[in-house]
């Protein structure tokens, strides 16, 4: 940016907001003259020049928007100046100047971003409306209804009160706004830079509070638009006036390391240069010194800082493929720190970022951190959303039939919307969204589709299930992570491939316990926007496991490893399927280590007694028998098929789980003969089922329904035990 302030926060030069603070062994474009507002300001004094040709107060924006949009039309520009200048004419800014050359300058900054021509002349006219006698009809007579539109939405952003007590409404209506054209937000951002860089003439306690909603808010929104040539200016100035100890720490640091001898990022950048050169890859090198803020957390994080800590290498190529390239043949010539690898590209940040992060070693030991992207890329990580033009314009085969259209907003910025339409209430959305800006890292992770989720650091498969199915989520009853069954509390990282397993109850209802586990807005608003929707069936689901609880411990356990232990049965009920043994006036028996069941391969022991049991042939007690002795007796099924077998359920907990799983038991003719429920682990439940069929061709049938149950993920036959025989 080259619109610089008259009244600086901190005395000495302050960073810039593309590059950060300028050493001198970093290469830098050859800059435009310094911009003089008291100039631009008495040239307004002046009046505007003559119709038809531009004022020279506009002409360094002019230079700005001409190096992004050559076929620009300026004639918009030239009426919205002559418009803001006779309208804001006579009044001043706190610092002396007059009030025009804050326009002039907010309109620069965009401009130097990319900003299209419709966005400049509203950024002209953004205070009009607020502070002069224009009204927003004029402005749509005069500069058509999207212009209006915009300084309509920028006006209402003025009027937030970012008092404590009134953040949650107003900034609530603040994102209505900004949701409904992102440019609006970025003619706010490039206010608030400007503002920031003229803080100097405010009273201590108002830059300090200014600096903290600055901090809070419009930092982490910057962030999340994308727009790093302006969150990264804006911290620096943030940090100089809420700590400015650190600051000028930090300061002496940069200072210092310019002023050493050798520089190890510019010997990496040649070296850069000469690898590609011998592969014949077109590319401008560059280094990009770190902003202050970045020095100072890299100063934290490592202690005493190197001279490759200052900065990254910066590649910048034609074509996408050539950033591949270029990372081939630094891998193969230098010595690559792999773990540093990173694929921005194939998989772009949430707002918009697309860049291949990789780093270097030296003999030495320092590592250079080396980022590789397309000029385009490289436009967009600065600019963000405001290089995107104007995202509303209906395609020339799509004329427009009112609706406004937004195919590329970050898709945070549509997630909000959703947010704050869904929050029960603006607190609860506030302290929801304060905790979302906070957290400054985000994940990727991989739908079996294809798709991909980005989600904050921390986030558990709850926040997955919400983000990819939205309140249909309430159905969801578990995970598969990287293949393996999970719990919807499972925390994800980075890369791991996510299946989400739900059910097929459209009442399905979200669980209380979700919310411990729920890190991302849409996740704990809609679950908190559920259970205050229906508070009796809240209340009930306490009630529930309560009872879940109790029916646990009225169920009887049974030792099923123990076959020679005498059958839980009612009297009149034979316990076998007719098996008929090479014993005469043996009675028979099935082992309940392996409870088999027609048309399983069995074989026969004779036991105490003079019985017979039955097993499974695989069932491990069937070696042990045989080491021990027992003499083996032929067995086989009889015509009868009616059999009791054992089922072991896997289900995720939720209310009312046991009651429908019984009810689908009963539903396939089974009879429970005895039953447990293990304790609940990782929100999981294990159930044994001892049943009784009338006919064991209904085993697949009844093992289907249980599977069916909403919850249930797994249902087998009871694997044979050791014990028993």
């Amino acid at each position: 940016m080259s619109a610089e302030a008259t009244n600086s926060v901190t005395p000495g030069p302050m960073p810039g907001a593309v590059s950060g603070p300028v050493t001198p062994t970093a290469p830098r474009r050859k800059a435009r003259p310094r911009i003089d507002l008291r100039r631009l300001g008495r040239a307004a004094l002046l009046g505007p020049a003559a119709r038809g040709r531009l004022p020279d107060a506009i002409s360094h924006v002019v230079e700005a928007h001409r190096a992004h949009h050559p076929d620009a039309d300026l004639e918009p520009l030239r009426h919205a100046y002559v418009l803001a200048e006779s309208s804001h004419r006579g009044q001043m800014r706190k610092s002396g100047e007059p009030y025009i050359t804050h326009p002039l300058a907010v309109t620069l900054i965009l401009a130097e971003l990319g900003a299209e021509t419709t966005t400049l002349t509203a950024s002209l006219l953004h205070d009009t409306v607020e502070d002069t006698d224009v009204t927003l009809d004029q402005v749509r007579d005069q500069f058509g209804e999207e212009v209006r539109y915009l300084v309509d939405g920028v006006t209402k952003l003025e009027k937030v009160d970012y008092g404590a007590a009134a953040e949650p409404e107003t900034f609530r209506k603040m994102l209505v706004a900004t949701g409904n054209d992102v440019r609006v937000m970025s003619i706010k951002l490039a206010d608030r830079l400007h503002n920031m860089r003229t803080l100097g003439v405010m009273r201590p306690e108002k830059q300090e509070r200014i600096a903290k909603v600055t901090r809070d808010v419009l930092i982490p929104l910057a962030e999340r638009l994308g727009v790093q040539a302006l969150k990264t200016e804006l911290e620096d100035l943030v940090f100089a006036i809420l700590h400015p100890e650190e600051y000028a720490h930090t300061r002496e640091l940069i200072v210092r390391n310019a002023a050493r001898a050798d520089d190890p990022l510019a010997e990496v950048a040649d070296e850069v240069r000469g690898v590609l050169r011998e592969a014949d890859i077109t590319a401008e090198v560059l280094i990009r010194p770190r902003h202050f803020v970045s020095v100072h957390r890299v100063s934290r994080k490592r202690g005493r800082l190197r001279g490759s800590d200052f900065g990254r290498v910066l590649v910048l190529v034609n074509e996408d493929a050539d950033c591949y390239g270029v990372l081939g043949e630094l891998h193969t010539c230098m010595k690559p720190v792999v773990s540093e690898f990173k694929d921005f590209i194939a998989v772009p940040k949430f707002n918009l970022y697309q860049s291949l992060h990789t780093a270097v070693a030296r003999e030495d030991g320092q590592v250079v951190e080396v980022l590789i992207r397309t000029h385009q890329m490289h436009k967009v990580a600065e600019a963000g959303v405001v290089a995107l033009g104007n995202p509303y314009a209906p395609a020339p085969d799509d004329p427009a039939d009112g609706e406004r259209v937004d195919p590329t907003r970050p898709g945070w910025l549509s997630r909000l919307l959703d947010w704050q339409e869904a929050a029960p209430d603006p607190d609860h959305f506030w302290s929801t969204l304060r905790e979302d800006l906070a957290q400054d890292r985000e994940i990727t992770v991989f739908r079996p589709d294809g798709g991909t989720l980005g989600l904050p650091e921390g986030a558990t498969c709850v926040d997955a299930a919400y983000a990819q199915y939205g309140e249909d989520a309430h159905a969801c009853i578990g995970a598969r992570v990287n293949g393996r069954l999970a719990t919807l509390s499972t925390v994800l990282k980075d890369g791991d491939s996510v299946q989400l397993l739900m059910g097929q109850d459209p009442a399905s209802e979200p669980s209380r316990e979700w919310l411990e586990h729920a890190h991302t807005p849409a996740a704990r608003i809609a679950i908190q926007r559920w259970l205050t929707a229906h508070p009796v069936q809240a209340e009930s689901q306490q009630q529930s496991e309560a009872r879940i609880a109790g029916d646990r411990s009225a169920l009887r356990p049974v030792d099923v490893a123990d076959p020679d232990a005498a059958p839980a049965q009612p009297a009149d009920r034979p316990g076998t399927g007719h098996v008929l043994a090479d014993l005469p006036g043996a009675s028979v028996r099935l082992a309940r280590c392996c409870t088999p069941v027609p048309p399983d391969e069995i074989t026969g022991f004779a036991v105490r007694g003079g019985a017979v049991t039955v097993h499974r042939v695989e069932c491990a007690a069937v070696a042990r028998m045989k080491d021990g002795g027992r003499a083996e007796v032929g067995v086989r099924w009889g015509e009868t098929a009616e059999c009791r077998v054992t089922l072991v359920a896997e289900s995720f907990v939720r209310p009312h789980l046991l009651a429908d799983l019984t009810e689908a038991m009963a539903s396939e003719g089974a009879e429970i003969v005895s039953a447990t429920v293990e304790p609940p682990t990782q929100q999981q439940v294990r159930h044994t089922y001892t049943v009784q069929l009338p006919d064991a061709g209904h085993l697949p049938a009844l093992m289907r329904a249980m599977r069916n149950v909403a919850g249930v993920y797994d249902v087998s036959r009871a694997q044979p035990q050791p014990q028993g025989g």
